[in-house]
């Protein structure tokens, strides 16, 4: 049985992508019975490294915009890029237009998944605050922009199994890190907050001195 809460989420996704509310309760009912859906970790960098950042993040957070916009860029080049770490991104949902917003990126796979992300977090402003079909308009565009087909796009937003299991990976997550705000960092099982790249910076360099 699902969860409450992503039984609503999940639902939300499916109304949201031009399904009615009678069509699609059915629709999510039949797929949580029929599919178990398994979500891979979305992974960077030297998966064999001795030293693991793991970010929890959430689409519709200004601060993980932020994150992305200016941090990440330079972890990228320094440490992700030149197989200093493993960099695992982990998704939070406080909200469905933050799902939905996974959705598409996970709709491209593993390969355009964070070329996607840099899309979305780019343009937050413009898709984030609008809500239902605005919100909807938005992501969609940037999905078809990525290279997606309209057909990719209905398909995974109406995808009920997704929702749920999205949602349930996340609540475990969460849960067995005990993340409560966003962006979270985990540098080899310590957790941190938000911080510049100068802090950031030591932090790794001390765990790869190790």
């Amino acid at each position: 049985m699902m969860k409450p809460f992503a039984a609503a989420l999940a639902l939300a996704t499916l109304t949201a992508f031009g399904m009615t509310a009678m069509s699609a309760a059915p629709a999510v009912a039949q797929a949580t019975e029929q599919k178990k859906v398994e979500i891979p970790e979305l992974v960077l960098g030297n998966k064999d490294a001795t030293v693991t950042l793991t970010e929890y993040a959430s689409y519709t957070c200004p601060h993980c915009a932020n994150f992305h916009s200016s941090v990440f860029k330079e972890l990228k080049r320094d440490y992700i890029d030149t197989g200093k770490i493993k960099f695992v991104y982990r998704e939070v949902f406080f909200d469905r237009p933050g799902l939905w917003a996974a959705m598409v990126a996970r709709c491209g796979g593993e390969m355009r998944y964070f070329g996607i992300q840099e899309m979305l977090y780019a343009q937050q402003k413009d898709w984030a605050a609008g809500g239902g079909e605005a919100t909807s308009a938005a992501l969609q565009k940037i999905g078809l922009t990525a290279g997606l087909s309209q057909e990719q796009l209905n398909a995974c937003m109406t995808d009920g199994a997704t929702a749920q299991a999205l949602i349930e990976t996340y609540e475990a997550n969460v849960k067995a890190d005990g993340i409560t705000s966003t962006p979270s960092l985990i540098i080899n099982g310590t957790r941190h907050g938000n911080m510049n790249y100068a802090d950031l910076k030591a932090l790794l360099d001390a765990e790869l001195a190790k």
